[in-house]
């Protein structure tokens, strides 16, 4: 072995990416973190002060030191706060630091008062969409002509936005092929699908099952494949073997074209710490092609947010 050849084993070995293989990396935009400050003199609604795990401030900063080594180059940021003017705290947190590609605000539908709040924030680029569902102490109820949300969801449709929704379980998944009946331009992005508990009565199984397939056959639909890990006999394993079955339906429900890889950081230290989020998906994913790793990763991200590119490391879709 000639001195180049050695050099170069070495260098592998220590698993720093020779320029080749960093040129065939592939980037990763995290559609799913939450940012908070637990030392804001108003304190934070959540995390609850009693966990130890999550309560301290959840910056920028902090995240790029664990994600951007791992490959991360953008984050969509999703609210962690149901006060209203938490929405432009963190847009103008998200404007400092280009690693935020976009905010994901909270606007409660239905209000007198939606589509005045709406529009000011999103005079904002970064403002990217709205977030509801099963989350401070709201759901996302019955869906029809008359529903005053119908109107906001317009709205929000008409404006290029999107609705993600939240903590889903079978009604939820049931509202969102109502809510797609109703506004059938909006996009709806389903967070942490892979946390569903689906029933153990058959008949409410194979319900929510057929809701879950029609969402599967509207293409304005997206899921994150986040909240994977459970806790299993008091124990979080790591092993993909106890997560494929469930991560396959919803792949092949869905497709290449409409998952979206999102960590919850920093929530998701309350199951496994961030690289082994992030290793999970990759060992999945290293079984599909590079085209539907390159969506997962990234090019799905930017169909659902239409975000915008704020730094070179940021692909250009």
């Amino acid at each position: 072995m000639n001195r180049r050849s050695f050099l170069g084993a070495a260098v592998s070995g220590l698993g720093v990416a020779s320029n080749n293989e960093a040129a065939d990396r592939i980037p990763i935009i995290d559609t799913h973190i939450h940012l908070f400050d637990t030392n804001r003199p108003q304190g934070v609604p959540w995390p609850e002060k009693s966990s130890a795990v999550l309560y301290r401030p959840a910056l920028p900063e902090r995240y790029r030191k664990i994600a951007v080594p791992l490959g991360v180059v953008g984050a969509i940021e999703i609210e962690a706060s149901p006060w209203l003017e938490d929405n432009q705290w963190v847009l103008d947190i998200a404007a400092k630091d280009p690693i935020v590609v976009g905010t994901v605000g909270n606007i409660e539908l239905g209000k007198p008062d939606f589509a005045k709040h709406l529009e000011r924030f999103h005079r904002n680029p970064l403002f990217r969409g709205i977030r509801s569902g099963n989350l401070w102490g709201r759901k996302v109820g019955p869906i029809d002509s008359g529903d005053p949300a119908v109107r906001d969801l317009k709205l929000l449709s008409s404006a290029g936005l999107t609705l993600d929704v939240a903590n889903p379980d079978p009604e939820l998944v049931a509202a969102v092929v109502r809510i797609t009946d109703a506004v059938p331009d909006l996009r709806v992005i389903v967070d942490h699908l892979p946390q569903l508990q689906v029933p153990n009565a058959a008949e409410a199984a194979q319900v929510y099952r057929s809701y879950l397939r029609e969402l599967g056959r509207r293409p304005q639909v997206f899921v994150k494949l986040s909240q994977i890990f459970r806790h299993v006999g008091g124990q979080v394993p790591r092993d993909l073997r106890v997560y494929r079955a469930n991560l396959d339906e919803i792949f092949s429900t869905f497709g290449e074209d409409r998952v979206l890889y999102g960590s919850d950081w920093p929530n998701c230290d309350l199951w496994r710490e961030y690289p082994d989020v992030l290793a999970l998906v990759q060992e999945y994913f290293a079984g599909k092609s590079r085209a539907a790793n390159e969506k997962y990763f990234w090019k799905n991200s930017v169909r659902a947010y239409r975000w915008t590119k704020r730094d070179s490391s940021q692909p250009t879709a």
